[in-house]
């Protein structure tokens, strides 16, 4: 049973959500102040959101428990996703905002559809629809996360009564405040995260002796100490595999929403600089706490629970703060999955093609009832306690690098792309991941590889024969390149 404390402190954590989502309830005047929140984010608020949407709960409990469980070999999944986010702040960022301002796109699937203007509607269709499709099984592991969570902490709840509870708290901020919301709520949860990250393993440390006790436990429990996989799998392309985690971030729709979301490109350099400080840090902790667990724990039933055994143990006083943060870890994700799948379908479906001449009161309040959609999907998709996070996280994460992550880039960066060399790349990298995944391929290499290799081929061979030929799709490519362009010449004030 958890302390009084913890009690406490979780009570007040809601309240501080619920209170954030009732305080934007009344700045969501429009749609596009619903969804992406009128483009008025601050450096701060752009980069800790965007990070803490990115990481979820796998990031304090899938990875620390790959660690714990594998050891070291499990750190390549962790630099590649540090290079992966630097190069999608560096590559995508700035072009991704200027562009989609120039088309008046808030959402991705809009974007795909104004930046190719395809005639047909099917590039921005099918795109919505791998959208529905991967962030309800993405918001599933997030419930997952809080069950376990909740589960391990409270006796006499549930875990299936522990995912109603977690989410039904995230459903309300995100039903009310929309973007903004989300935003500052991961704001608060981001900064909560990197203090845990922060502290744990260092305390922890101390605790168990030192590096030579971890490598004495490693040694007894026949746990490699090498980077490079020893388990029978040919190493180059286990570790190429797990480096692939950071293609996937060239597709994400919940990231690539806060570049859009930006108040100015001007800010956008700040925001980078701030994102990759925190992810260094934070990836650099969960592996420790991983690796320090092994000398902590002979054996946990659980592996993804390690990070919450070792609060329980070695912060009594203050556990009810970094438990905290696991579950700001897991609900600053949701919220944002949540809110693309309702932009999704209110935008690019119901806006779209059911009623066009919807108000703007209208689609905001569709764009709520789509919020509780998605989560009554989501929450019967999580209702197995033996799920692992790590397992959903990187199918649903690997089947938005390989859907859309070369679309992404090659919408920004390619002059010759047309909408059916998109729609033909986006629908052969989908069919390819969900093919290695159904047959078993994904222990020979992560399913996000063959994917967006296929992805990327399709679209460049299509390109040599059907390359774009609208005029007006070619100046405004030119526009766009000529901005950037006169950004990157603009002397930065001081």
């Amino acid at each position: 049973m958890p302390s009084v404390s913890t009690l406490i402190t979780f009570a007040l954590y809601f309240l501080i959500l619920l209170g954030i989502g009732f305080y934007f309830y009344h700045k969501s005047k429009n749609i596009e102040d619903y969804l992406l929140g009128g483009r008025r984010l601050g450096a701060w608020v752009t980069a800790l959101s965007t990070q803490a949407s990115d990481m979820s709960g796998w990031l304090l409990m899938g990875l620390p428990g790959a660690v714990f469980l594998y050891g070291p070999k499990e750190a390549w999944i962790a630099i590649g996703l540090f290079l992966g986010t630097c190069l999608n702040w560096k590559l995508v960022a700035k072009r991704l905002r200027v562009y989609t301002q120039k088309t008046n796109a808030i959402t991705l699937p809009s974007f795909f559809e104004s930046r190719f203007q395809d005639p047909s509607g099917l590039l921005r269709v099918v795109s919505a629809i791998i959208i529905l499709i991967f962030f309800t099984i993405y918001v599933s592991s997030g419930l997952v996360a809080a069950g376990k969570l909740f589960d391990s902490m409270f006796d006499k709840i549930t875990y299936h009564q522990a995912i109603l509870i977690g989410g039904a708290i995230i459903v309300v901020y995100t039903f009310l405040g929309g973007f903004l919301a989300v935003c500052w709520t991961d704001l608060f949860q981001g900064t909560l995260m990197f203090l845990a990250i922060l502290i744990i393993p260092i305390v922890a440390y101390i605790k168990t002796g030192g590096i030579n006790e971890i490598k004495l436990a490693m040694e007894a429990k026949k746990i490699s100490a090498s980077l490079i996989p020893q388990d029978g799998h040919i190493p180059v392309l286990a570790i190429v595999s797990a480096m692939a985690w950071g293609l996937g971030y060239f597709g994400q729709p919940h990231i690539l929403a806060r570049f859009m979301g930006i108040k100015s490109i001007e800010k956008l350099s700040r925001s980078m600089t701030i994102a990759i400080i925190w992810v260094f840090i934070s990836l650099t902790g969960a592996v420790l706490a991983g690796l320090i667990g092994i000398a902590m724990f002979d054996k946990l039933d659980d592996k993804e629970t390690v990070l919450i055994h070792m609060i329980s143990i070695l912060f009594p006083w203050i556990g009810g703060i970094l438990l905290a943060a696991i579950l700001s870890a897991i609900m600053s994700t949701i919220d944002s999955q949540l809110l693309v799948c309702s932009s999704a379908l209110t935008k690019d479906f119901y806006q779209k093609a059911i009623r066009k001449d919807a108000s703007e009161k209208q689609l905001v309040w569709i764009g709520r009832i789509c919020v509780i959609i998605i989560f009554g999907i989501a929450f019967f998709l999580a209702l197995n306690p033996e799920s692992s996070i790590l397992d959903i996280v990187a199918y649903a994460w690997g089947g938005f690098g390989a859907a859309f992550g070369p679309v992404v880039l090659f919408a920004l960066f390619s002059r010759k792309t047309s909408w059916k060399s998109a729609l033909a790349g986006m629908s052969a990298g989908t069919v390819v991941l969900i093919f290695w995944k159904q047959y078993g391929l994904s222990p020979l290499m992560y399913e996000i590889v063959p994917g967006f290799l296929i992805n990327s081929l399709v679209i460049w061979v299509i390109n040599l024969h059907l390359s774009q030929s609208e005029q007006n799709v070619l100046q405004q490519f030119a526009e766009i390149e000529a901005l950037i362009q006169k950004e990157h010449r603009t002397p930065k004030q001081p």
